[in-house]
């Protein structure tokens, strides 16, 4: 006997409870609380299934799945066992972003991962420590840029701003589900910077020494601050490279995203090819 598949539930009304609950996520408070977030648009729900991520809670406007990828992913969802919502043009209006709304997206259960495992760093391991970063869109450019390289992972340093925004969800484009994060406090990151086997290098405007000149040898923790004040003295402290990014203009620093995609391709560069 064939296992029941659960069919879609129709929703039409803009009070639906669940409805509100998944509207409510736009909240970081509530996305904290619930472990949840929302990815929006075919694309991203297509790179979530591939890499194992099954959606709590599927949603599409009625008509959107008549056929094509949209159908597949509706038909993954239900025989998942997840929540499948068929809703009304004026519901998921309600739900997508406001700015090119998408007619799926799916509620996901957020992933953060354990710190490396210092023993088991390889030559080709390459990670990111952001300390402090505030701006999702910076975040999930970063994020996007991490994947492109082939970063082992991210960490997320401090009180930093929610990877798991909708803001930093879109510029990641999907990588959000295929680069692993990290989250520490200051302290813990400080101890494992101090025990990491490689080098710790950290971009610092004080520092002498020019990021294209450096020698990379492997099992780098790449180490960028905080958008406006830049690395702290503490992070600084741990790190036992400094470089810095040149430039010729009057200003004196770049878009955090930027810098980091500077630096992530300078010292990936031996992986990265054609």
């Amino acid at each position: 006997m064939k296992p029941t598949v659960n069919a879609p539930k129709i929703i039409t009304s803009l009070t639906n409870d669940r409805i509100k609950a998944i509207r409510a996520l736009e909240m970081r408070k509530v996305r904290k609380e619930t472990g949840l977030f929302v990815a929006e648009g075919t694309s991203l729900l297509v790179t979530a299934r591939d890499h194992g991520f099954i959606p709590e809670t599927l949603v599409y406007q009625a008509g959107a799945a008549a056929g094509g990828v949209a159908r597949g992913l509706v038909k993954t969802a239900l025989e998942a066992g997840s929540e499948v919502l068929e809703v009304s043009e004026g519901v998921l209006a309600k739900l997508a972003s406001k700015d090119n709304p998408q007619a799926l997206l799916g509620v996901f259960r957020q992933r953060f991962a354990a710190a490396p495992d210092l023993e088991k760093l390889t030559a080709a391991d390459t990670w990111l420590a952001l300390e402090e970063i505030r701006d999702p869109g910076n975040l999930g450019t970063i994020i996007r840029t991490a994947d492109a390289v082939g970063l082992s992972g991210i960490i997320l340093v401090g009180t930093t701003c929610d990877p798991y925004a909708l803001e930093s969800i879109r510029a990641t484009m999907g990588s959000i589900f295929a680069v692993p994060i990290v989250k520490l406090d200051r302290e813990s990151f400080f101890s494992l910077a101090k025990a990491w086997p490689g080098e710790v290098i950290g971009t610092h405007l004080d520092a002498r020494e020019d990021f294209r000149q450096t020698e990379y040898k492997g099992r780098e923790l790449i180490v960028m601050g905080s958008e406006g004040p830049g690395l702290s003295g503490g992070a600084a402290a741990v790190c036992s490279t400094l470089v810095k990014i040149p430039m010729a203009g009057a200003l004196d620093s770049l878009n955090l995203a930027i810098a980091t995609a500077l630096m992530l391709y300078q010292v990936r560069g031996p992986y990265l090819k054609l």
